[in-house]
């Protein structure tokens, strides 16, 4: 029974209890129990509950015959188990409960119908009065049930209290406001953790709780008007979480910790009045239920001192810890931050002079005890690997104790000097600065000594030769981790208090010192380049496109510049071009964020060995002194035992902010991490750049292509907002040597026509711009007139030059649109037709200019069965189309019936992806591609195939995580484009500083319906066609009157499978049947 924590582990031991009374001694027992498991959860609602639905079972049960009860033990109940004492349960029930604003009510409800049952036989008035003010307080409690509530108490007034209902109705309601305001600013997290918790989504209902309760805990500073209630609901909250999912959180605990102990300072202060719960019983409690965590031990030794607690007292609760098995379960962390706790305590009690005489012998037994049990912790975890604590934090208690309380200064320095025997704390530049600022007090707290000689002008009277023989020791040590901060202090000390001739061998010392350390830097950059040389002797990871067949930009969804066919040259080239500048309007933000590009290569850390079940939040809290950690990702592999090890083990790849942050964090290799010994080690040499697959290819695609070259941390897709026709992804393996494999598929064909291209990735080298725009030999010639031909074109630009190419665009009708691009052989060419300009041409002024070279394309476009756009038709198709009979041209309404929109696509989805999966519900006329909008449109070659797709693709989940959603093309536009927080924020950004929506609300699906009534006369739009005009002479009216068979209705759901099935003409489901 001692064993028992949790809301669950109570109500299963008390049941099981329960089971087997049979006797009132054993009920009685049963009743202890309860009391002993509100102690324990003092705020959970399911306790509470069984608590008083039993002790109300007893004095029902005692009351009669019926529940077989002995006559003696009978009696005895009813002095036990009496009315008033069950009642008073309840209320101090609700009392504990009440700040529950999503459950409360269950018990409350309960607990007034049992009122309302006693007053329905005795319908006294005090009874009355009692049921009334249970109401007006508890209308003065935000709770989620406040209507129903209300409803029940005028319910009760109207059979009660009829006469004053009016006046006590009205009186409430004003003095509920703030409560029913209150619930309104926090029913939005509570909707969040319903639909979590009908979810079953575990993860999510934390991540709710936690951003809820960061929220609470500002609550009682934002609204001062009514911090009381602020601060009872946030413990209600707590005591709602800690009951809960967090039960068994210590950091939650130690947030609620820290949130009770400010208020009580507030309290103790008198800027407020609040009542709040005792501290101890909260460390109490969240020692129990997290024995593990050294900082909860360390605060409950702290208050039960401040509280003012007998020394056994508090020894209690230091054996109590260090009986605790679960104590080491994060390895030395929670060991020595709780002895560090107890010996501060000694060290603050043997000083207080108003201590006991044996508080000092007391403190040197403890300090000594302390050392030794760390030790043999330690070495009964670690074995001989075990060097110590890295932050010294019992030893500098001891040093503080000995010098200020004992006054024994060779004896701290002898402490001093042992430690500096430890490699682990020898080779830290921060221990060597602390024993010299030691003895730096040491020297300044000593009295001068007047000498009866003369002092010598020339010579410096006393010298701190103690601290100074400490720095010099420091740089003796090969293997300091920070030498130059070192020589710093080393060089101004003895500057500062030295004599000359010690002055001169310092410079000496620290000259020969730099020396050294910069062929150790020098060596570990050049084992550190060597390592990534190693591995880098491809060519730079942008593809020059040699051999690459001409498939790569045919067929990729992302190929083409714009609307208009790709340039023999541009053809030649897997799209791999870098951004450049860009001069539409957009370009700045794709240009900005080009600039904000990390250098991931060397401002990353690969951490190895770390225990299986890390998580995230742990490895950035562990390395978070270093840096701003940008990202952390994960990898995990289960035991092997055949290579001796049968625990799990973590993988990470930590990426911070600056090249020094990563550097600097190489100082954790070979430290603890729990129970294991970690390894840290620059990120080089584990990243590929890959592109030129298969343009449909997703995440998927791409892990089964590596998958056998080892452990992938992540694949990181390209955001495609500010330029749709990027297709590239770097893949981070676990070790280099997976990396060196997965180069090894440069060059692969893939699908027959995909020259695969897997390289180092380096973000220092980039590709020089190929192609006619980049090398300034294509112009852009507008308002031409829509009859001009490409012969047309070419004529009037032959003179000027070679013509390679001429581009003429036209719209769905094959009409040229007055726009058109001219590739020449060379540069100059291209020039001297920009002379061109304003020149005249049947009848037109034309603009004539050179093509700009821009990286912002934040659509794309793919038509007809190709999977992209990036080809014209041929010139004689050009003038069939532009001659002929376009009186089949689609009109807009009818292109709009037959298009959709498909909302929530991730921003590196490409079109190419988007087809694969759209296509198999009809043939596609177009597909335009928005991730500026977070979707695409799609046009299908009919009306009826949109209303198949829309209800197959919505909720189709494209990416882990990420459903699709259908609906209008206007829905589309009202959504903005995706924002992801893990990238580089520059600075000036958004004043509201509002998180972004992930995603949009639900939108309404267009289905087909029955009939044709409306407004508009006749239903029009998604799957369906305008039906003909009956003639007036030729066509029977339909009988009515029940003259014909009644048409049964269909359901939504008929309607989906009818869909979704394809059976059966849309028109004939749709008009009954004829």
């Amino acid at each position: 029974m001692e064993n028992v924590v949790g809301e669950d582990n109570w109500l299963a031991y008390v049941e099981e209890q329960s089971r087997h009374a049979y006797d009132l001694e054993s009920r009685v027992k049963v009743v202890e129990l309860f009391k002993q498991a509100i102690v324990s959860e003092p705020g959970s609602l399911k306790i509470w509950l069984a608590y008083c639905e039993w002790f109300w079972s007893l004095f029902t049960d005692c009351q009669s015959n019926e529940a077989g009860w002995p006559e003696e033990e009978q009696q005895l109940g009813r002095e036990l188990f009496t009315f008033d004492a069950a009642l008073s349960l309840w209320s101090e029930g609700y009392e504990s409960i009440k700040y529950r604003l999503n459950d409360s009510h269950e018990f409350w409800n309960r607990w007034v119908s049992i009122e309302q049952e006693q007053l329905a036989r005795t319908r006294t008035p005090v009874g009355v009065r009692r049921i009334s003010h249970l109401f007006r307080d508890r209308l003065q409690v935000p709770h989620a049930t406040w209507d129903n509530t209300s409803q029940m108490f005028s319910s009760f007034l109207s059979t009660y209290n009829n006469a004053a209902y009016e006046s006590e109705f009205k009186e409430v309601t004003a003095l509920a406001k703030d409560s029913k305001d209150a619930y309104e600013l926090r029913e939005p997290f509570e909707l969040k953790l319903n639909r979590a918790a009908r979810s079953g989504d575990v993860e999510a209902h934390k991540a709710i709780m936690k951003e809820y309760l960061d929220w609470e805990m500002a609550q009682n500073r934002k609204t001062p008007k009514t911090a009381t209630l602020a601060t009872q609901l946030c413990v209600g909250l707590y005591s709602r979480a800690l009951t809960g999912v967090f039960a068994f959180e210590d950091e939650i605990w130690t947030n609620y910790v820290v949130y009770l102990s400010t208020m009580h300072g507030i309290v103790k202060s008198g800027q407020a009045q609040h009542y709040l719960p005792d501290m101890l019983g909260i460390l109490k409690r969240a020692v129990s239920h997290c024995p593990w965590s050294g900082t909860l031990w360390s605060r409950y030794i702290l208050c039960a001192e401040e509280t003012g607690w007998a020394f056994h007292d508090v020894e209690h609760i230091k054996h109590t810890a260090t009986n605790a098995k679960a104590l080491d379960k994060n390895g030395m962390t929670g060991v020595l931050e709780m002895y560090a706790a107890w010996c501060g305590y000694l060290k603050r009690t043997a000083m207080n002079p108003n201590a006991p005489e044996d508080a000092v012998d007391i403190a040197d037994v403890g300090f000594s005890a302390a050392l030794e049990d760390v030790q043999l912790w330690g070495e009964r975890l670690y074995k001989s690997a075990y060097q110590g604590d890295p932050n010294y934090r019992i030893e500098r208690i001891l040093i503080q104790y000995l010098t200020e309380k004992k006054g024994e200064i060779d004896a701290a320095r002898s402490m001093w000097n042992r430690m500096a025997e430890k490699p682990l704390l020898a080779d830290s530049y921060d221990f060597w600065l602390n024993y010299y600022l030691w003895e730096m007090v040491i020297f300044s707290s000593r009295p001068k000594i007047r000498s009866p000689t003369p002092a010598n002008g020339t010579m410096l009277g006393r010298v701190p030769t103690l601290a100074t023989n400490v720095l010099a020791r420091a740089l003796k040590r090969k293997t300091l981790d920070w030498p130059e901060r070192v020589m710093e202090v080393y060089h101004q000390h003895c500057n500062d208090n030295e004599r000359p001739e010690t002055l001169h061998r310092a410079l000496d010392v620290i000259h020969k010192t730099k020396r050294t350390v910069a062929k150790r830097r020098q060596q570990e950059q050049a084992n550190a380049a060597a390592a990534y040389a190693a591995q880098t002797h491809v060519q730079p990871e942008a593809a020059t496109g040699t051999g690459t067949d001409d498939a790569t930009t045919r067929d990729s969804p992302s190929s083409s510049k714009r609307k208009r066919g790709a340039t023999p040259e541009e053809s030649a080239h897997p799209v791999t071009k870098r951004p450049k500048n860009a001069e539409v309007n957009g370009a700045d933000a794709a240009t900005n964020e080009q600039n904000l590009k990390r250098d991931r290569e060397n401002t990353s850390v690969l951490v190895t060995n770390l225990p299986g079940d890390v998580t995230s939040t742990a490895v950035r809290k562990y390395f978070k002194e270093y840096g701003h950690i940008q990202s952390a990702t994960m990898h995990k592999e289960a035991g092997n035992a055949a290579n001796g090890s049968d625990q799990a083990t973590a993988t990470a790849l930590i990426e911070f902010s600056l090249p020094e942050e990563a550097q600097s964090a190489l100082l954790r290799d070979g430290k603890y991490f729990g129970r294991s010994q970690i390894g840290v080690e620059p990120g080089t040499g584990l990243t590929l750049y890959v592109t030129n697959y298969p343009p449909a290819a997703d995440e998927d695609y791409i892990r089964n292509l590596f998958k056998h070259c080892g452990g992938i941390l992540s694949i990181r897709l390209p955001s495609l907002k500010y330029n749709t026709h990027r297709r590239f992804c770097y893949i981070s393996f676990v070790d280099q040597a997976a990396a060196a494999k997965g180069s090894e598929l440069d060059g692969k064909l893939l699908e027959g026509k995909y020259k695969l291209v897997s390289q180092y990735s380096n973000p220092s080298r980039k590709k020089t711009r190929e192609g006619a725009t980049a090398e300034g030999r294509e112009i852009r010639i507008k308002n031409l007139d829509p009859k001009a031909s490409e012969g047309d074109i070419r004529s009037l630009l032959q003179k000027y030059g070679m013509v390679q190419s001429v581009n003429v665009l036209k719209n769905i009708g094959g009409t040229n649109v007055g726009l058109a691009y001219a590739v020449f052989e060379t540069k100059g060419q291209a020039e001297s037709a920009v002379d061109l300009d304003k020149a005249n041409m049947n009848g037109r002024i034309l603009d004539v200019e050179l093509t700009k070279e821009t990286n912002f394309k934040p659509f794309a476009t793919s038509k007809g069965d190709s999977p992209s756009a990036a080809s014209s038709p041929a010139p004689s198709a050009d003038v069939a189309m532009a001659e002929g009979d376009t009186s089949n041209k689609p009109s807009s309404r009818e292109i709009q019936d037959r298009t959709m929109a498909l909302l929530n696509v991730p921003d590196t989805v490409n079109d190419a992806r988007i087809r694969a999966f759209a296509e198999k519900h009809g043939d596609i006329v177009k597909i335009v591609l928005r991730p500026d909008h977070q979707g695409a449109i799609v046009e299908y070659a009919d009306a009826a195939t949109v209303g198949r797709a829309m209800l197959a693709l919505d909720g189709y989940e494209i990416v882990p995580g990420r459903k699709l959603r259908t609906g209008l093309v206007a829905d589309l536009f009202k959504t903005k484009a995706e924002q992801k927080m893990d990238r580089i924020v520059p600075t000036g950004g958004s004043k509201n500083g509002g998180n972004p929506r992930f995603m949009p609300p639900p939108l309404t699906i267009r289905r087909p319906a029955l009939g044709g009534g409306g407004k508009r006369g006749g239903r029009h739009g998604l799957g369906f066609v305008a039906a003909k005009k009956p003639d007036e002479a030729g066509v029977k009216e339909a009988p009515v009157n029940g003259t014909a068979e009644a048409v049964k209705p269909k359901s939504n759901a008929e309607f989906k499978a009818m869909f979704l099935s394809g059976q059966g003409d849309v028109k004939k489901d749709v008009n009954g049947g004829s």
